[in-house]
């Protein structure tokens, strides 16, 4: 009934959104399920950057051969088809400095442009470090499922905003099943220092748009 009614909604508005359609247009952004990787791996990196971990999952791979060669070659055409055709710079990610994906967007993504390419790499490692993780206590059915229901949720949206990740990224931590609370009290300690330093940048780095009053503030 859900989907049905999701459906006949998406049918009488014209739209899957509210407000401004036009700036909201359905768009195949496939690379946006690599940035969904990247954030979701540093946002557990505790978890994610060790060296325990890696070796875990070179020893995955090794076993896997030649089969985990062919997965790995087919990902990274993937990944640079995704970067190379399906990279999406909405206005508002271009126009709106007080967005953190803005200069993201500016000094690293467009740095140069072999960046984008160069990232490739680092969005495979964040993938397969999530899908070695997500094996160890799920199915390789249920891996899929959650994998395709993300790129439902994220491959459709032009804009470049974390908020798209959050209800992916609760799954993902909830059905990781980590039980390691050094690593979780130290995620903590990291997600702190970010609120921390995004209420500091909030309240005392405001700065003026010269074609509008008012002050204006970072936000994510």
């Amino acid at each position: 009934m859900v989907l049905i009614a999701f459906l006949l909604f998406v049918y009488w508005n014209g739209s899957i959104v509210l407000g401004a359609k036009e700036a909201h247009a359905v768009s195949p952004h496939f690379a946006q399920i690599l940035y969904f990787g990247l954030v979701s791996v540093l946002a557990q990196a505790p978890m994610h950057f060790t060296f325990t971990h890696a070796v875990d999952m070179f020893q995955s791979f090794w076993r896997s051969r030649p089969l985990s060669y062919i997965q790995m070659f087919l990902a990274l055409i993937a990944g640079i088809l995704s970067v190379h055709i399906f990279s999406v710079a909405h206005p508002y990610l271009l126009a709106d400095n007080r967005h953190y994906p803005f200069y993201l967007w500016r000094k690293i993504i467009m740095a140069h442009w072999s960046i984008r390419y160069l990232l490739v790499p680092v969005y495979m490692y964040s993938w397969l470090s999530i899908i070695h993780m997500l094996g160890k206590v799920r199915s390789k059915l249920w891996i899929l499922a959650f994998f395709l229901a993300t790129s439902a949720v994220l491959v459709p949206a032009p804009l470049i905003e974390f908020r798209y990740y959050t209800i992916p990224f609760y799954f993902l931590v909830l059905h990781c099943n980590i039980r390691d609370d050094p690593h979780w009290l130290l995620t903590g300690m990291i997600y702190i220092g970010v609120n921390i330093f995004t209420m500091l940048m909030f309240l005392f780095r405001p700065f003026h748009w010269d074609h509008e009053p008012g002050i204006q503030r970072f936000i994510w």
